[in-house]
């Protein structure tokens, strides 16, 4: 074993933290994400891939993953149309599966296809410059049906940046996303989920629709893939429905996917596909439209 490699590996898999935010009041889920989580790497092109400790390839893992993937699946729930955030409304034991920060080669295609496994759909919350690394990708992604929303274009804390710089840091990830795969991204998550009133305002007028997170599964901590599925899974117990952060740049998240899919459906968890709706013209504009049609 080529233990400079694995240590390499290693510090390269710290340095990819996922999204987190500051400490805010007791009352938010959102309290102390940013205390436990490392700050963001984006990756490039030509990162080294992130290893696998020896550790994590362990038979009863490696087994259940494979044998659970097979099908038939009953874990895709309903569709869920939304037009902005007061739309996002999960019943008992439902779940959006949502992951960050890619798109990253070799990791997301391998997520994609356990999603197709079991038959469901997520959201993916890309970072501009990821995107317009890996066009191909993020294409990808929207090939597959999945939803796509924009993650700022660098990743950085919109919370430690003037009102006007965070906007345009948004404006140019939205973007770059838009841009990769052709097509508008209508949903929009905060790093490390440091927002402000003003800003998630501003959003809103911009039609953007805020991906707020219920359970952090923190699989950007080096930990087994099945210690993030656990995490994951206390979490959904004590809530019982919520939108899961996850992070398709790890490779303990694609290796936890398979098996954290089969527990939701042996708990009878239903997978909630998003699909945005856009909002529809003010009827005040239609009769506007009407007249001058009459008048022609």
């Amino acid at each position: 074993m080529n233990y400079r490699v694995l240590l390499a590996g290693l510090a390269v898999s710290l340095a990819l933290g996922g999204c987190a935010t500051k400490p805010v009041n007791d009352a938010s889920l959102k309290s102390g994400y940013a205390a436990e989580e490392p700050r963001h790497k984006p990756l490039k092109a030509n990162d080294p891939v992130e290893m696998e400790p020896k550790k994590w390839l362990v038979a009863d893992l490696e087994t259940r993953a494979l044998e659970d993937a097979n099908g038939p699946h009953d874990l895709a729930g309903r569709t869920l149309e939304v037009s902005s955030l007061k739309d996002i409304k999960l019943a008992d034991k439902e779940v959006i599966l949502t992951f960050d920060d890619g798109p990253a080669p070799g990791k997301t295609n391998r997520i994609l296809a356990t999603l197709d496994k079991f038959g469901v759909k997520a959201a993916f919350m890309m970072v501009g410059e990821m995107a317009q690394a890996h066009p191909a990708t993020a294409r990808e992604v929207l090939a597959h049906g999945d939803a796509i929303g924009s993650h700022t274009f660098r990743h950085p804390d919109l919370d430690k940046m003037t009102f006007d710089a965070a906007m345009t840091e948004i404006a140019r990830g939205k973007d770059a996303v838009t841009k990769a795969i052709g097509t508008d991204v209508p949903f929009f998550r905060f790093p490390y989920l440091a927002d402000s009133k003003r800003l998630r305002t501003a959003i809103a007028a911009r039609e953007m629709i805020v991906m707020d997170v219920d359970i952090d599964s923190k699989d950007y901590f080096t930990s087994t893939p099945l210690s993030v599925v656990d995490r994951t899974m206390k979490q959904l117990y004590q809530r019982g429905r919520g939108i899961v952060l996850m992070h398709d740049i790890h490779q303990r998240t694609v290796r936890m996917l398979p098996v954290l899919l089969s527990r939701l459906e042996k708990e009878g968890f239903k997978v909630v596909t998003l699909k945005y709706k856009p909002t529809p013209a003010p009827a005040t504009n239609l009769v506007a439209q009407a007249d001058t049609k009459m008048v022609r």
